[in-house]
C-alpha cells in the first residue's frame, strides 16, 4: 500500500503531466523506521522543509512535524511487518506546466517497504570519473535528478564493486552513490564540505555531531582530492538506512576498521536513544 496525499491506495495512476516524471520537480527524504519509531525525523522534517523553501515549493499549513510522522507511520502498519522499513516521502509539484509550473502547490507520496541490513564485511569503492556532480548548494538537496548516481551504480556493478565515489567538476570528492563519505588518517576525520555539493545527510550531520564533542579526534569539513582516500587509514560511508558502513578496499589499498566500528556503536545508541 502507498499514501498518496493521505490515501491509502494500491497503485498510482500518474497523469503525463507530472511534473515529477517530467521534469524531476521533486524531492525527497529516505527514512528508517525501526521498532515503530521514525528514525532522526526532526532532522529529516527540517531538512524537508528547508529543501522545499530553496525550490520555491509552497508548504501546506497542515505539514507539521507530527502531521508528516503520523502519516508515515500510518503507511507503515498497512505493510509486511517488520523491524525494519526503508521510507521515501517524496514531494513534487501539481501536475501542468514546463519549465514554468502553473503552480507551486504540492502532492505528496509515501512508500514504505520492509528490510533487512546487512553490514558488508567486503565493501570495495573505486572512482566514478565519467560525468561530474557541480559543486553548488542544489547538488545539496535529495531531488529526483540522480541520473549521475544511476550511471555511478551502473559502473559499481559492471566493475565488481558495492559502491562508486562521485566527483566534482573541480575533482574533488563529493560522495559516493547513496550516501557521503568520511575518511580517517590518525586522530583526523574529514568529510567534503557542502561547498563541494555533497548531501546534507542526516546520519552526515549526527557523525560530526559526535566528533565534535570528541576528545580524541578532530573533523574537517573540507575539499578532499581522491589521492587522500589512499592514504587514509579507514574509509566509511553515511546514509539514512544502514548507519555506517565501513569500506574495505579501495583499489590495491585495504583498510582497518577499529575507529569505524566504535562510530558505529556510538550512532546505534543515538539511533535507539533519540
Amino acid at each position: 500500500m502507498l499514501n498518496l496525499n493521505g490515501n491509502l491506495v494500491s497503485e498510482l495512476n500518474f497523469s503525463q503531466e507530472n511534473r515529477a516524471f517530467k521534469y524531476g520537480d521533486g524531492i525527497y527524504e529516505t527514512i528508517k523506521v525501526q521498532n515503530k519509531k521514525v528514525v532522526f525525523f526532526e532532522d529529516h522534517y527540517f531538512r524537508l522543509m528547508a529543501s522545499m523553501r530553496m525550490l520555491r515549493m509552497k508548504i501546506p499549513m497542515k505539514f507539521t512535524l507530527e502531521f508528516l510522522q503520523d502519516e508515515i507511520l500510518k503507511t507503515v502498519e498497512v505493510q509486511e511487518n517488520s523491524i525494519v522499513y526503508k521510507v521515501r516521502l517524496s514531494v513534487y509539484r501539481k501536475d501542468g506546466g514546463n519549465s514554468l509550473p502553473l503552480t507551486n502547490e504540492i502532492d505528496y507520496l509515501i512508500e514504505a517497504k520492509p528490510i533487512n541490513i546487512e553490514d558488508k564485511s567486503i565493501y570495495r569503492i573505486d572512482i566514478f570519473k565519467d560525468f561530474y556532480n557541480y559543486s553548488g548548494f542544489l547538488s545539496t538537496v535529495k531531488t529526483n535528478n540522480k541520473m549521475l548516481n544511476v550511471l555511478a551504480s551502473v559502473f559499481a556493478q559492471e566493475n565488481d564493486l558495492e559502491n562508486s565515489v562521485i566527483l566534482n567538476e573541480r575533482k574533488g570528492i563529493v560522495g559516493v552513490t547513496d550516501g557521503n563519505i568520511f575518511l580517517i588518517k590518525g586522530k583526523e576525520v574529514k568529510t567534503p564540505a557542502l561547498t563541494e555539493g555533497c548531501i546534507k545527510g542526516i546520519i552526515r550531520k549526527k557523525v560530526i555531531e559526535q566528533l565534535k564533542k570528541s576528545e580524541f579526534y578532530t573533523i574537517e569539513e573540507t575539499a578532499i582530492s581522491p589521492f587522500e582516500i589512499q592514504k587514509a587509514d579507514e574509509v566509511f560511508i553515511t546514509n539514512s538506512i544502514v548507519g555506517i558502513q565501513s569500506v574495505s578496499h579501495y583499489k590495491k589499498k585495504e583498510f582497518k576498521t577499529a575507529i569505524t566500528d566504535r562510530f558505529k556503536k556510538t550512532l546505534n545508541v543515538l539511533t535507539l536513544t533519540t
